[in-house]
């Protein structure tokens, strides 16, 4: 019988895990289908800064269907199409970047969520309502408590906010940014700066304090405490950080092995 999916990343939450997810500027499909291989639970598309088009991140969305891991859009900024889109291609759920007000995450809810919650435009004939093979009932009922959105906090005005912002009804997580964040206040990068990590721990307080996960972006503080600041939803990276390693690892290991070389075969090379 033809069935929607259910969130992987809820699932977990409420058994009391950490789901682990790994973000991907690289939109190439076969990277998401590995990650799944490898046992992500999810996979944090970008449509922020990357310019990846839509035919594309559709069929990232799908590798990553085809191993049970969900898959997290950030969405461009401001446009109700931009945010819908990714859920109709299929995505479990968008990011929004620069949440700044209450009354922007209450028109947040209102375009991402169907009736009683929003006012979603509705057209079941795309990817998340299996081109209409499931009863309407069922898709409206999938897609307002299955699919997620997150709300990132990134900036001064955010924080300023952040309390209010947790109070709105709809949404299901924060996704502190530390990298806008710490530029925003003039300390661009340094993200375990005091400033930062208290803004950090602030919006995971307000998230857990009303109900909603707390997401890091990267591993950039220890594990455990992370998760004493009420941090629930773990990135573990990036895969352009990942190659970047991988890249650096292998010219290193060959470079130290030529300099362990003796003299007589460095010049018996004759491309030396």
């Amino acid at each position: 019988m033809t069935k929607l999916r259910s969130s992987r990343i809820k699932r977990l939450l409420a058994e009391g895990k950490f789901p682990a997810i790994i973000k991907f500027n690289l939109t190439d499909p076969r990277i998401a289908e590995l990650a799944g291989v490898c046992g992500f639970d999810g996979a944090w598309l970008c449509n922020e800064h990357v310019p990846t088009d839509w035919t594309t991140l559709e069929h990232t969305i799908r590798a990553a269907r085809l191993h049970d891991m969900d898959s997290l859009v950030r969405v461009s900024k401001g446009s109700y199409s931009d945010y819908i889109r990714p859920l109709e291609a299929g995505a479990t759920g968008i990011i929004v970047p620069h949440v700044e007000s209450a009354e922007e995450a209450a028109q947040i809810v209102s375009w991402a969520r169907f009736y009683p919650i929003g006012k979603r435009a509705l057209d079941g004939g795309c990817t998340d309502g299996l081109y209409c093979a499931v009863p309407q009932d069922e898709y409206l009922e999938n897609s307002n408590n299955e699919k997620i959105v997150v709300l990132q906090i990134e900036s001064p005005e955010g924080l300023a906010q952040v309390e209010k912002i947790a109070a709105v009804p709809g949404f299901d997580g924060f996704l502190f940014g530390p990298g806008d964040f710490s530029h925003r206040i003039g300390k661009a990068g340094e993200l375990n700066d005091p400033e930062v990590a208290a803004a950090r721990q602030r919006v995971a307080k307000a998230a857990r304090s009303n109900g909603k996960f707390a997401m890091t972006s990267g591993l950039f503080a220890p594990f455990e405490q992370f998760v004493s600041e009420g941090v629930n939803v773990f990135n573990l990276g990036s895969d352009v950080g990942a190659l970047q390693i991988f890249f650096r690892d292998r010219l290193k290991l060959i470079q130290s092995n030529v300099e362990a070389l003796p003299e007589s075969a460095k010049s018996a090379n004759p491309y030396a």
